[in-house]
């Protein structure tokens, strides 16, 4: 039990963040915008936000410093998404090629500002954020121990932040509005839907998420930043994919792939595959290579927003 204990925990340690980032991207694509710049927005978020922790982390307790640096990255990664957001719908530049600019941008920026404030690249910052147990929830007899022991305030934000995602999604105006826009946005200039202002906020809430995303995944995962995410925001858009960009799917896929990252990550802690005598290497690349294997696979099926990444050009009904 003390395996599937130590299991479960760590999927939910690599699945949050792929949780959180692929929900973004849902709203960026529905909204009409592809958003490549995933990986760059969570660097530059975690960037923000760990720098914060390393400031003040002395002077303030650990929870409330750390929804403090949720909020930072929120707003580090609104800001970092608004130039995404101009160059494709403003500027009607290739998004791909938007996107990865950012991408290339953020690890180059955070090492500059991390060295030029530290001297050194890598901030470090002491984690105080665990909760051994959640009060009253964590004596659960297996449930509690599962998830509500040696666990995160994050992981009940990533869950929470994807319940009101499906409600603002499928159960709003502004969901039906966004997603309108994605799909037919003549259609939706025609009903006096201001197109332009729609995915600017789908690619807004896109980054915020990508920010936090940022964040969520360096706190239970290292004890330092050091300019990159692991390509866990590469690894986000194939969740979106897989995930059909529907937020229940989208879940399924992030525990798919947190459960690949953890058997390559913490394979030594699992008794039967630290007996297999594999080479570490091999276990590094599992995430990868179930990526590919999933995506040959199930492209066919996985249709994007019909609209998705197609310029809009306004007045043109």
């Amino acid at each position: 039990m003390q395996t599937l204990y130590f299991l479960v925990q760590q999927t939910m340690f690599f699945s949050i963040p792929l949780l959180i980032v692929a929900l973004g991207g849902m709203y960026s694509e529905r909204s009409g915008v592809v958003n490549i710049a995933l990986e760059g927005i969570m660097i530059m978020g975690a960037f923000s936000s760990i720098m914060f922790i390393n400031m003040f982390q002395a002077k303030l307790p650990g929870q409330p410093i750390l929804l403090i640096a949720i909020v930072i990255a929120a707003l580090t990664g609104i800001i970092v998404s608004l130039a995404h957001a101009y160059a494709a719908i403003n500027m009607k530049a290739d998004q791909v090629i938007s996107g990865t600019a950012i991408n290339m941008f953020a690890p180059a920026f955070a090492i500059y500002v991390a060295r030029m404030i530290r001297t050194v690249q890598q901030i470090p910052f002491v984690n105080q954020f665990r909760i051994d147990s959640v009060p009253v929830l964590g004596n659960i007899p297996v449930i509690g121990d599962l998830f509500f022991k040696n666990t995160y305030i994050t992981t009940y934000i990533g869950f929470a932040i994807l319940i009101v995602s499906w409600m603002v999604l499928y159960k709003t105006k502004f969901g039906l509005r966004l997603r309108s826009c994605g799909e037919h946005p003549q259609a939706a200039d025609s009903v006096g839907i201001n197109v332009y202002k729609m995915r600017y906020i789908g690619v807004m809430i896109s980054g915020a998420l990508a920010g936090i995303g940022g964040l969520v995944f360096v706190i239970p995962t290292s004890t330092n930043f050091n300019a990159t995410v692991s390509g866990y925001g590469f690894l986000a858009l194939a969740v979106l994919i897989f995930g059909q960009w529907k937020p229940s799917r989208i879940l399924m896929a992030a525990f798919f792939f947190g459960l690949m990252k953890t058997i390559a990550s913490a394979y030594s802690g699992i008794p039967f595959l630290a007996s297999l005598g594999i080479p570490n290497d091999i276990y590094k690349m599992i995430p990868y290579i179930a990526t590919l294997i999933v995506l040959a696979f199930t492209s066919k099926n996985s249709m994007a927003p019909k609209a998705s990444g197609i310029p809009y050009d306004k007045g043109s009904r």
